[in-house]
């Protein structure tokens, strides 16, 4: 089972991230190579619209760069039911040439595991532990184990012993016996007369009618085949169910799905068990052995958009980075092989996706094309951001005329429906595009929202400065921003809280008199230079 790998954007995504992701993957798969577009958090409001609006789902959801067992390989489980022979299970492990059965009941739920040994054992166990066991053994076992035929069932209690015909017969004990006999009559009355429960009679033979009627009266099963006296021995204790000498469920570790392999290796290491259950709301879907662990590679990742590993997915360092592609300064991702990293001074990652399309031949579909010019008319705040170079309006050009597209219908669109904080929780405005970042020692957190009115801003400004203060209690920043920036590029409001707010007040009066709407390129950079 080959693995996808998985393009994915930078925690609380934003357009750019998403529409990336998507982006790359179509152009990766287009290429032959099987990549899935992902996602680490919740879309926001205006992402939402635009996917919405183009008609493409969502990346999928993944939390963590472990692997778990629904995303390696395991071996089927082969199953018996808790009532077969133990010869019916000997012979599904020599057919597929495996050392455990897990054992299920007739709604197929998991009850228990018998391995090769455990049906091994068998044969050369002490005859008390074997005789309780065929105690228990229903006479449809005996059939089947002996291809035989039911010639009459009795309902005498069996005791477990196994007879046959020999000079010292009359002494024995033979209360609930199972005689193994051949076609001596006299035997079969001399066995009756003495309480046994059960006949098995070699070589196809049928007893005489008053044998049979003898048998009747005093409830004694009997049962032919055309096995002879030695093989109806040898096979007769292959008739115990394998519920009867079954590891129960309870007393043996599994495992679901879902669980990650680092547990589930630290589980293994507690036993010595060739293979384990993979088990999902009661039913198998596998088993999984050390071997599968050992072969298994790591979760694969394209990372769009980022290049910190504080914006990146959980775990990392337990997953691969294969491929980088990002318009933000150069973080402290590492890896432990050259990768294929494109970083370019642009106003959005898009631009780059669009021109490894080009690079490669590759025509984006429509819905592609369209993702692309949204995420770079967010991301560079319709061409009018600080961060837009001629790259990106020059991209996008060809973009819309290649597609017939109305960039300026569709940024007018795009803002005039999401580009509003009206009747939203506090939490979803502070945390909606956050970022964290360590400037000369100092932690500071910048937020970043787009607005088309002011107005709100002083509406909510001494609740929200509360609500900020109350988030930072836990989050311990030097400084906390929050950026309320004009979706037109007509520059910020800033609100903001922390031991560093009192120093850097005069500095952020600055950014917004200078219309200051980049945090990459003018608001973290300025906080920066001051806190030298």
């Amino acid at each position: 089972m080959q693995q996808p790998i998985y393009v994915i954007g930078h925690k609380n995504p934003d357009t750019d991230s998403i529409c990336g992701a998507i982006a790359l993957a179509a152009l990766k798969q287009a290429q032959g190579i099987n990549a899935v577009p992902a996602r680490i958090g919740h879309l926001n409001p205006e992402t939402e619209y635009i996917l919405n609006k183009v008609g493409v789902t969502p990346p999928i959801h993944i939390s963590t760069a472990k692997s778990t067992l629904s995303e390696i390989e395991i071996d089927e489980a082969y199953t018996v039911d808790e009532s077969d022979t133990l010869r019916a299970g000997w012979d599904k492990l020599m057919e597929h040439n495996v050392k455990t059965l897990y054992v299920t009941d007739k709604e197929d739920n998991y009850k228990g595991l018998v391995t090769i040994g455990d049906i091994s054992k068998i044969q050369m166990q002490d005859l008390n532990i074997t005789t309780q066991l065929l105690k228990k053994t229903p006479v449809e076992n005996f059939r089947a184990v002996l291809k035989g035929k039911i010639l009459l069932e009795g309902n005498i209690p069996l005791s477990g012993e196994v007879r046959i015909a020999d000079k010292k017969l009359m002494d024995r004990d033979l209360n609930g016996a199972i005689m193994v006999l051949n076609d001596h009559e006299d035997s079969m009355i001399k066995s009756m007369a003495k309480g046994c429960a059960m006949i098995l009679i070699a070589e196809n033979f049928v007893p005489n009618e008053y044998i049979i009627a003898m048998a009747k009266q005093m409830g004694v099963t009997l049962i032919n085949t055309s096995y002879n006296v030695m093989k109806i021995i040898q096979m007769v204790y292959r008739a115990i169910p394998v519920s009867l000498i079954m590891t129960p469920a309870n007393k043996m570790i599994q495992f679901n799905k879902n669980e990650y392999l680092e547990d589930v290796e630290r589980e293994m290491l507690k036993t010595r068990h060739s293979s384990y259950p993979v088990v999902q709301q009661g039913r198998l879907i596998g088993s999984v052995a050390r071997y599968h662990l050992l072969k298994s590679s790591r979760k694969q990742f394209i990372l769009v958009d980022h290049n910190e590993k504080k914006q990146t997915i959980n775990d990392i360092e337990q997953g691969e980075i294969i491929e980088i592609v990002d318009h933000h300064r150069i973080g402290d991702i590492e890896t432990d092989r050259p990768i294929v990293f494109r970083n370019m001074i642009v106003g959005s990652s898009n631009t780059i996706i669009a021109m490894m399309y080009d690079e490669y031949r590759i025509k984006m579909s429509e819905k592609v094309a369209k993702l692309v010019a949204y995420a770079m008319i967010s991301d560079t705040m319709n061409f009018n951001s600080p961060t837009c170079t001629q790259i990106d309006r020059m991209i996008a050009k060809r973009i819309a005329e290649e597609y017939d597209l109305d960039l300026e219908e569709m940024a007018k669109d795009l803002f005039e429906n999401t580009a509003t904080i009206k009747g939203k929780e506090f939490d979803s405005i502070l945390n909606n595009d956050s970022k964290e970042y360590i400037l000369n020692g100092y932690h500071v957190c910048v937020s970043q929202v787009f607005i088309f009115d002011f107005d709100v801003v002083n509406e909510i400004r001494d609740d929200f400065i509360r609500y900020m203060d109350k988030q930072n209690k836990t989050k311990h920043m030097d400084l906390y921003l929050m950026v309320f920036t004009n979706v037109e590029g007509k520059g910020s409001r800033f609100l903001y809280t922390g031991r560093l707010s009192g120093q850097l007040g005069p500095t952020i009066s600055e950014f917004e008199k200078a219309g200051f709407v980049s945090r990459k390129k003018q608001i973290v950079p300025g906080l920066s230079k001051e806190l030298i």
